[in-house]
């Protein structure tokens, strides 16, 4: 399957493993989409808690304004789901057997805003955001 858009993710269980043109023409669709929202929710499917905290980690380097705390209280045994709000800024981890592995990025507005839709991108690779 040929990834071009971010929507040629969206029927995907796993993150898939991207050129360097395709993750730049990725990142350019998701950083328009990420810069006119209100604040976005993440949520990662890794192997293990670390993995998971280190791509959301790999977030928060990457764009200043998003970013969290308290992730060293975080621990959950096996293949994770963590789950992050840049509005709230509460994080979550949770084991969870059988998912894929990536990163979805979920777009929200304010729910007075011209009645706009949340859009969830991915899943992306856990080391997308890395660079």
């Amino acid at each position: 399957m040929e990834i071009n858009k971010l929507v040629d993710l969206n029927n995907l269980r796993t993150a898939p493993q991207l050129s360097n043109s395709q993750e730049k023409k990725l990142l350019e669709e998701l950083e328009a989409n990420i810069f006119n929202t209100d604040w976005i929710t993440i949520g990662i499917m890794a192997p293990s808690d670390k993995r998971a905290i280190e791509a959301l980690q790999s977030i928060s380097k990457k764009y200043a304004l998003i970013n969290f705390g308290n992730l060293g209280s975080l621990n959950a045994e096996g293949g994770v789901f963590l789950k992050a709000n840049q509005k709230t800024g509460n994080v979550f981890v949770r084991s969870e057997n059988g998912l894929g592995e990536g990163i979805l990025i979920t777009c929200q507005y304010e729910e007075d805003e011209d009645a706009k839709e949340s859009n969830t991108f991915g899943p992306l690779p856990l080391d997308f955001f890395h660079n």
